[in-house]
């Protein structure tokens, strides 16, 4: 892959020049059902919930781009109708996937984080990617939940006070806030196991050797060499004043892209995708999952909380390193844009009309307003 650029001045970067991760990962209508249905009514009304969050109101009027920028490729691509009919499917079968049961309390903690609303990303993008390969929907359907699963485990722990100490998620109060801290960790503890679980158990006419593979991937995009690489690495870097871009992009690759990364190329592989199908899409994959960090540095400095839905400015508090920290708005946003038509280069050699999905969704990453 090319060197990424910043801005009008060309800087390399290592990550982006390794071999492929499966080698050495370095780096408007309403939902169907009430994601809080079976939280008990004492815990509802304690935090103020009254009424059933919108697929369609995720995509707020600061979200619109104009049609000739979302969707240059495909101009009759209707991108929101799209990701509400996606996140839809993809609500439903997180709500089947996690219902309650006893111990209650834990159930009802793992369903407030993953039912909690969202746009759902991740696992649009790898129903997405398996549908560009000429895969069905329905077999990358519990990976797409897996992927989400352990988005919301992330999130949960990430909010902790030993972590980021946040009070607010999704405009809601966060996991521990409601639950305590004992149980958030337990409740993110067990939407990881359940991940993995929902890939082997619910995936249904993909052979054996390609689901393997794809736990395989997802294991390794959140462990040592993945997440988790980058979470420490982040922790590590709080408060140095002598680090560069090179640390800078490994925790955003790690941190974030990562799992984007996962996403669709589990999509891919239970798709049916060649290998060679699978290498490009890891790559557009990894390019807008680091776009999709540049671009939450910015807006966390330059959003408020209500429009963001979480804390705005807690980088700039915790003295955390990132893009504009390092080289300022504007050249954050000048690698943004690089980012973003570098990964749609990559698409390029497929079928225009089944890659309309992630060429609206590498737009809508890139110029999203929360």
């Amino acid at each position: 892959m090319a060197s990424v650029y910043l801005g009008s001045w060309v800087q390399s970067y290592s990550i982006f020049n390794q071999a492929s991760r499966s080698k050495s990962f370095l780096f408007p209508s309403s939902f169907p059902f009430n994601p809080l249905m079976n939280l008990s009514s004492s815990t509802l009304k304690a935090h103020g919930f009254t009424s059933v969050p919108s697929v369609s109101a995720v995509f707020t009027k600061g979200d619109t781009v104009k049609d000739e920028e979302q969707h240059p490729q495909n101009p009759s691509f209707d991108f929101k109708s799209y990701m509400i009919q996606k996140a839809t499917t993809i609500n439903q079968a997180l709500d089947s996937a996690v219902p309650i049961r006893d111990p209650v309390k834990i159930y009802e903690a793992m369903r407030y984080s993953l039912l909690a609303g969202g746009k759902r990303v991740r696992p649009v993008l790898c129903l997405a990617a398996c549908e560009l390969v000429g895969g069905q929907e329905s077999k990358a359907l519990p990976a797409a939940c897996a992927v989400e699963m352990i988005h919301t485990m992330s999130l949960i722990h990430d909010d902790l006070p030993c972590m980021d100490n946040d009070d607010l998620r999704r405009g809601k109060p966060t996991n521990h806030k409601v639950f305590g801290e004992d149980i958030a960790v337990l409740a993110g503890d067990a939407l990881l196991a359940y991940a993995f679980e929902n890939v082997a158990v619910s995936t249904v006419g993909v052979s054996h050797g390609r689901i393997v593979r794809a736990v395989g991937e997802l294991a390794k995009s959140i462990g040592a060499e993945g997440l988790v690489a980058g979470q420490v690495v982040d922790i590590c870097s709080e408060g140095l004043t002598d680090v560069g871009l090179d640390r800078l992009e490994f925790i955003h690759v790690h941190k974030t892209a990562a799992l984007l990364e996962a996403a669709v190329v589990l999509g891919a592989i239970l798709g049916g995708g060649c290998d060679e199908d699978v290498e490009k899409l890891r790559k557009f994959a990894r390019y807008i999952g680091l776009l999709f960090q540049v671009v939450d540095d910015i807006l966390d400095v330059t959003k408020s909380s209500k429009e963001l839905g979480k804390t705005a400015g807690k980088d700039l508090v915790a003295d955390k390193l990132t893009y504009p920290k390092l080289i300022g708005i504007e050249k954050s946003r000048e690698f943004a844009e690089k980012l973003r038509s570098d990964s749609l280069e990559l698409l390029q050699g497929f079928d225009p009309e089944k890659a309309a999905p992630l060429v609206a969704l590498a737009n809508y990453i890139a110029y999203r307003q929360n």
